[in-house]
């Protein structure tokens, strides 16, 4: 058997274990927010590890390119540090999850060279606008030593929100979610007035943007052009 003739087979095989491993990260999901819901922290902890090296896995099964795997599995990184309570953690957490909007940034370029997409300015100017007014309006009340790390890491993910409307709705929508995922919990590290179960609102909307992302950048075949499956 030549080797054009046997990828398509090691193609379908691979897409058959993708299922099973989605319905693994949706039933990871629903346990983690259900065991926010109850309190049930332990159920947290083992939970929430899994969930992004599951939807890394779907990604790599559904052929997606190595950059939105790498995307995930920085998320990932991300959500291991962020459970130790500590700043030197979260600083770590949030460094993992800047390098995986670097992934996702670059992986929209890419497309957007091949496909000759444009983010829509209106749409950059409506996140600068929301970003700029959150800013000042938080800045008073975050830790003086956080001030800076979180502006920075703040232009960037607002940056990659905006840029993931080159791949369409479900890319933008899971852009905007995980803008709104990091403000909750910005708002919380300035000791804002929270909702009722925080932590569930912030893992439900980050769990729906990871998803998202991961979704538009399948349906839109981000990884069967030139140059952007690497």
């Amino acid at each position: 058997m030549s080797a054009t003739a046997s990828r398509p087979a090691r193609t379908g095989a691979a897409e058959r274990f993708a299922r099973p491993v989605l319905l693994a990260f949706l039933l990871a999901a629903v346990v983690d927010l259900g065991g926010l819901l109850a309190g049930a922290e332990t159920v947290h902890l083992v939970a929430k590890p899994l969930l992004m090296p599951l939807l890394a896995g779907y990604a790599a099964l559904r052929g997606g390119p190595r950059l939105l795997v790498a995307a995930l599995l920085f998320g990932w990184g991300g959500d291991v540090f962020l459970l130790a309570d500590n700043d030197l953690a979260f600083l770590v957490g949030m460094g993992s999850f800047a390098v995986g909007h670097v992934c996702y940034l670059t992986l929209f370029g890419r497309v957007e060279g091949r496909d000759r997409a444009r983010a829509p300015l209106a749409t950059g100017a409506g996140y600068v606008l929301v970003l700029v007014v959150f800013l000042v309006l938080i800045w008073p009340d975050l830790p003086a030593d956080l001030r800076i790390p979180l502006t920075g890491y703040s232009l960037l993910l607002t940056a990659m929100a905006w840029r993931a409307g080159v791949l369409g709705r479900y890319a933008a929508a899971g852009g905007a979610l995980f803008l709104l995922s990091d403000a909750l919990i910005a708002t919380g590290i300035a000791d804002w007035p929270q909702a009722p179960a925080p932590d569930f609102w912030v893992m439900l909307t980050y769990i729906a943007a990871q998803a998202l992302l991961t979704l538009g950048v399948l349906t839109a075949g981000a990884y069967r052009g030139r140059g952007t499956s690497s």
